[in-house]
């Protein structure tokens, strides 16, 4: 696949663009240990939206990967991961906010965050906050062990690595450089991307 020029995200920071059915979203590490978080809206239809839910009940695991599907809230697919370079992303937590912030890191004051970057992008679309929920967090390194716990590790994407996953409808997407210091051990990098096709 012939790679198109890349667009940068700027650490802590997000954007939103327009993606049509056949074109393939590609995600670039381009330093490493960075995680993006993705959200998707059908173009036509906002209530039909991204789902953490459909998407691991329809796997039948947590982790997806090359030739899995991200499903909408109707069951309709979204996403189809065609190449995984990093094989380990997070569909289970939501994306940071500044309410957790201060409720998980009493954190005082303001903080970026990945909720308030993707609110902020969407706007543009006519689509609000409440409309978000759960995101794929590309590269997130989130492990549950047997008694449920779940524990935030560094990413482990390296330099260069990436997911490319072709658009199975047209959608209205917002992508971050994400802004929680605990995911991306303890530092914040860009992200890039390109639309192909």
């Amino acid at each position: 696949m012939t790679i198109q020029q890349l667009t940068r995200i700027a650490p802590q920071s997000g954007c939103s663009f327009t993606i049509k059915r056949g074109q393939v979203l590609h995600v670039v590490d381009p330093l490493g240990e960075q995680v993006a978080d993705l959200f998707a809206f059908d173009a036509h239809d906002h209530d039909c939206r991204l789902s953490s839910g459909r998407s691991l009940d329809y796997a039948g695991r947590i982790y997806l990967t090359t030739s899995d599907i991200l499903y909408a809230n109707n069951s309709k697919p979204m996403f189809s991961i065609l190449e995984d370079r990093v094989g380990l992303h997070d569909f289970l937590l939501t994306p940071c906010s500044p309410e957790m912030f201060a409720i998980l890191y009493k954190h005082k004051g303001y903080h970026p965050s990945c909720f308030e970057n993707l609110h902020n992008s969407f706007k543009e679309h006519g689509i609000s906050g409440f409309q978000i929920s759960t995101t794929f967090n590309i590269f997130m390194n989130v492990t549950v062990d047997p008694q449920g716990k779940i524990t935030v590790g560094v990413p482990r994407s390296k330099s260069g690595d990436y997911v490319d996953l072709r658009a199975e409808m047209d959608m209205v997407c917002g992508l971050t450089a994400c802004s929680a210091e605990g995911s991306n051990n303890g530092l914040f990098k860009p992200i890039d991307f390109s639309i192909l096709g």
